[in-house]
């Protein structure tokens, strides 16, 4: 498998970004994270299981597999090993974003409307910061919510600024799931045919992968890949 993969000049900017030390850590990994051709959903430092940062990316087309949270992990280590962003010993974990995933560009509004969402708002909104509805897509940076709780009566679609948001996720329904295992099987057909156009020798089965290796780097670090759906 090649250790980079395509992706449009330019990425497109977060609109929903990390606060503090997360921040600072998203600031070292973004960059070496785009230069594979992936690109970065969330990065969060938290105190559970000792001390971890879990890094979350996909490719552009919302696709992330076991081995390409390999590479990413493989080539952050050395970067944040360097960086020392973090003052204590951690858990580097590389993941996926998971089905019922972090909505955080202008596209992931789109690609995933009619899904449902829970959406925090930074920045109150008709006097409430807690939503919870059908996303109907996105205009411009601003978010269509049909809300699932609006009083009879009373308008159900309401608009979000996408910027105001503090967390904005999926919610898992039988539908989305349908979805996802779509999207996972049209990438696995996807990369048999890249593998199969590749020369014999240069060809390596997925199988070949453990499905949670941990990788102990020099510094601080302990590294974990995972994959959606564990």
């Amino acid at each position: 498998m090649n250790e980079a993969v395509e992706t449009a000049p330019g990425a497109e900017p977060r609109l929903i970004v990390d606060p503090g030390l997360s921040a600072r850590v998203a600031a070292i990994v973004e960059p070496v994270v785009e230069g594979l051709g992936y690109r970065l959903v969330r990065v969060r430092v938290s105190a559970s299981e000792g001390y971890t940062v879990q890094v979350m990316a996909e490719r552009p087309d919302g696709t992330m597999t076991i081995e390409d949270c390999e590479i990413c992990s493989r080539a952050l280590s050395p970067v944040l090993d360097s960086a020392d962003p973090v003052d204590r010993a951690y858990r580097l974990e590389m993941s996926s974003p998971g089905i019922d995933r972090p909505l955080v560009r202008q596209s992931d509004f789109v690609r995933y409307a009619n899904n449902f969402v829970k959406i925090e708002m930074a920045v109150a909104v008709e006097g409430r910061k807690r939503f919870r509805g059908q996303l109907l897509g996105a205009e411009g940076n601003v978010a269509r919510i049909r809300r699932d709780d609006s009083p009879a009566g009373e308008t159900a679609d309401i608009l979000l600024p996408i910027k105001e948001m503090a967390e904005a996720k999926l919610v898992l329904t039988d539908a989305l799931i349908a979805e996802a295992l779509r999207r996972s099987k049209q990438a696995e057909r996807q990369q048999l045919a890249l593998n199969d156009n590749q020369p014999a020798e240069d060809k390596s089965p997925a199988s070949s992968h453990p499905k949670n290796p941990f990788h102990r780097a020099s510094g601080k670090a302990r590294h974990r890949t995972q994959h959606e759906g564990e």
